[in-house]
């Protein structure tokens, strides 16, 4: 009886003995994980709205499981609301969401305001409102870029005329967030050139540029000789991504090596946001997907 006794009694402390050295492991791999993101140049995230996760706690996890360093964390719908479809207005959501980032060791890139892809910035009367709700979220989740794409209806290429009305409502919220000290920064459909005269036209530190790989393409212009016309000074961050049809790795309209080469030569540091580059043969397999974009990105700017 005793023999048994002593055998269980083995037993249990060498199963204790594994899960504490388990625990242990998984708490130092998480540290080391949390200190490599943390030093990092460059960082690589990818957009909760295009993993489907769009402002649910679930995308913290869904990143972490594709090695993403962090999400562009979406403001919500828009529509026809007088602004967005939001949870980052209840303190109670915000603990939920900060958790899970802690949790997961994912951050936040940065607070996008997606719902402008569709909605106009030059038009609609509640701006205001849309980007102080914006800023709110910024200073409660301590993120400092706010992403503001000038979609289809503020075209500017398309729609000239509204030039004058965006400076001005650009001007306005770049005073905003910066009584945060924080970056609004704008994608819009110009080539480097033409952008950088619009953010000097707009002429506040507050307001720069959200760099986008397909741009460049779509505008036939060559990606790192955009990135030095725009410069350091006006880059906020890059959305890392060209549209659907093949990943970067095998994207020949995307020379990463030479990318990478420019941005060392720039002294410039920051997020790389994947918004699409998928295999249109399996467009829906979110991991598979976003998973080679992240680990192609890793591969180049992290290595």
């Amino acid at each position: 009886m005793v023999k048994t006794n002593n055998m269980k009694l083995t037993y249990l402390k060498r199963n204790s003995l594994i899960i504490v050295l388990a625990v242990l492991s998984s708490t130092f791999n998480n540290i080391a994980f949390a200190q490599t993101s943390k030093n990092q140049r460059y960082k690589v995230a990818v957009c909760d709205w295009m993993i489907l996760k769009r402002q649910k706690l679930g995308s913290f996890q869904l990143a972490s499981e594709i090695k993403a360093d962090g999400i562009e964390l979406d403001m919500g719908g828009l529509g026809n609301r007088e602004t967005f479809d939001s949870k980052l207005a209840d303190p109670v959501e915000v603990k939920k969401f900060k958790d899970k980032s802690k949790e997961f060791n994912v951050g936040i890139s940065s607070i996008a305001m997606s719902g402008f892809y569709g909605q106009s910035f030059a038009k609609r009367e509640t701006v205001k409102r849309m980007v102080k709700d914006c800023i709110d979220a910024m200073k409660t989740m301590n993120v400092k870029v706010a992403y503001l794409p000038l979609g289809t209806q503020c075209d500017l290429k398309k729609f000239p005329e509204l030039r004058p009305i965006i400076i001005e409502r650009l001007q306005w919220a770049g005073k905003q967030v910066a009584k945060i000290g924080g970056v609004i920064a704008i994608e819009t459909s110009l080539d480097a050139t033409a952008e950088k005269k619009l953010l000097k036209d707009i002429g506040c530190k507050s307001i720069k540029s959200s760099f986008n790989f397909s741009n460049a393409i779509e505008n036939k212009k060559d990606i790192s000789a955009e990135l030095k016309i725009l410069g350091k000074k006006y880059l906020a961050q890059i959305h890392a991504s060209n549209t659907d049809g093949f990943w970067l790795q095998n994207d020949k309209a995307i020379d990463m090596h030479k990318i990478k080469s420019t941005l060392d030569k720039m002294n410039w540091k920051g997020w790389l946001i994947v918004e699409r580059s998928r295999d249109t043969t399996d467009v829906h397999n979110v991991k598979a997907n976003y998973g080679a974009n992240v680990a192609y990105l890793k591969k180049i700017f992290q290595n």
